[in-house]
């Protein structure tokens, strides 16, 4: 049954359940469980996640998360429910739990992975194996990541976008050399990404989100820096492999308006081809 054609009374107690519900669950995570960067925690309200926190790792907007943890009526898909439970670590019972709460009937089985990606294309981000390849759409929303990218880069199912986990990723953050310049980098590249589609306002939207998550972001985005680049190197601490320097190239996609193929090479006088191949169990290319 929808909530919206249940009684008042019924509705009432759903609303209050599923606020009570979610403050619970995400009062239980701790950012560093989370895999979150943050400052000094002594400063925090709460020692678990805010909803705006949980609203930008889920990639869901922090007013449409409010409303969801309100209990208002809008409309919820499992994907994105799937998306919260994941952030806030719920096991089956309270997925299930989650769903009915919602509104929806929960899945027997996991639902099908979202965007489709051409068959062709994929076995372009398989190949370029023992290198990184991973393809992203115009949010910078991960839609593809090879094998190798995510060994290196420590890309795992909670990922979904660059933005975010470049910013609130403690892993990533601390395994990237020069992360605050390659920051301004990537906030410069993002706004540029932006202005390319001024009727869109999902960009405004991770933007404002991130802004509220990350106070370096925020700092960083009210430079109002741009910048467009299609190749750089990236250089990795990684905790197994040690260091691992690469040259990457960005190509677009006839074929998806907005996506970008980011593909990576050893750097040329490293020991990079070396420590990837024995990182991945294969021989140097």
């Amino acid at each position: 049954m929808e909530i919206t054609r249940l009684p008042a009374e019924a509705r009432s107690r759903r609303t209050a359940e599923i606020r009570e519900f979610l403050r619970s669950r995400r009062a239980r995570v701790t950012p560093a469980e989370a895999g979150m960067a943050v400052g000094d925690l002594r400063a925090r309200r709460t020692p678990g996640l805010r909803r705006e926190e949980v609203a930008v790792l889920a990639g869901v907007g922090v007013s449409w998360y409010t409303w969801l943890e309100q209990g208002r009526e809008i409309n919820v898909s499992a994907d994105v429910l799937d998306a919260i439970a994941r952030v806030l670590r719920l096991d089956a019972a309270e997925r299930e739990h989650l769903y009915l709460l919602a509104g929806l009937n929960p899945p027997r089985a996991e639902p099908a992975a979202g965007r489709t990606v051409p068959d062709r294309l994929r076995q372009v981000i398989d190949s370029w194996l023992p290198h990184p390849a991973y393809l992203i759409d115009r949010h910078w929303n991960l839609v593809a990541v090879n094998r190798a990218a995510a060994a290196v880069f420590g890309y795992q199912e909670h990922d979904h976008n660059c933005l975010i986990t470049f910013f609130t990723s403690a892993r990533y953050r601390s395994s990237l050399y020069h992360w605050r310049d390659a920051a301004h980098t990537i906030a410069a590249q993002f706004r540029a990404d932006a202005a390319r589609y001024p009727e869109d306002p999902e960009f405004g939207r991770i933007a404002a989100d991130m802004c509220a998550v990350s106070p370096e972001f925020a700092e960083i985005w009210a430079e109002h820096a741009v910048r467009d680049a299609t190749a750089g190197t990236k250089v990795i601490n990684h905790p197994e492999a040690g260091e691992l320097s690469f040259t990457y190239t960005t190509l677009t996609l006839p074929e998806l308006p907005g996506h970008r193929l980011m593909l990576h090479t050893p750097a040329a006088g490293t020991a990079t081809a070396e420590r990837l191949a024995a990182l991945l169990g294969t021989a140097v290319a």
